[in-house]
């Protein structure tokens, strides 16, 4: 399968296959291809491990984001949004919360603890505004707003613990 990345502003054509039986797939970046181990963490994560003779033996985690057509990668204790195909599924309109239609989920990106909850049933909230903070892999990762609208559920209260991809606050 061949995808279009969006990682900092800059576009990457990415190529993933399965190198064999086992959990080794061949990722193709720009041409240069790698072999890489990868690993399912929770429900809908995964943990990717690059060899060290080409990268240094970098672990880089993926799990849903809160928009559709977006990841977050974890990184040397960083995260890093990730946008997947976005100029075929639309993303630009999602950024700016036009195109997000209907009732928008935010999930946890990855296992971790509630930290705070900033929003409550009812409230009105503006697109990219920030509505939950969960630490994991002990970092706040602020997980916000993928449309303007009103909070219609929140499901989680500070200090529980989440796996990725459950599903915190709705947003109608």
């Amino acid at each position: 399968m061949t995808f279009e990345v969006e990682l900092n502003g800059r576009t990457r054509s990415i190529s993933i296959e399965r190198a064999d039986s086992s959990d080794r797939f061949r990722v193709t970046v720009d041409g240069h291809a790698t072999l890489v181990d990868v690993q399912r963490t929770g429900q809908f994560g995964l943990s990717m491990l690059f060899p060290e003779d080409t990268h240094g033996g970098v672990r880089v985690s993926l799990a849903p984001g809160s928009a559709p057509g977006e990841l977050l990668a974890y990184l040397g204790g960083r995260t890093v949004p990730v946008v997947v195909n976005g100029r075929r599924t639309g993303r630009a309109a999602a950024d700016t919360g036009e195109g997000a239609l209907g009732e928008q989920k935010v999930a946890a990106p990855m296992p971790g603890r509630v930290v705070r909850v900033l929003v409550a049933a009812g409230d009105t909230v503006e697109a990219r505004q920030p509505v939950v903070v969960v630490e994991a892999m002990k970092m706040e990762n602020e997980l916000r707003s993928p449309k303007a609208g009103q909070v219609k559920e929140v499901t989680v209260a500070a200090g529980a613990s989440v796996e990725a991809g459950r599903v915190l606050v709705v947003i109608e």
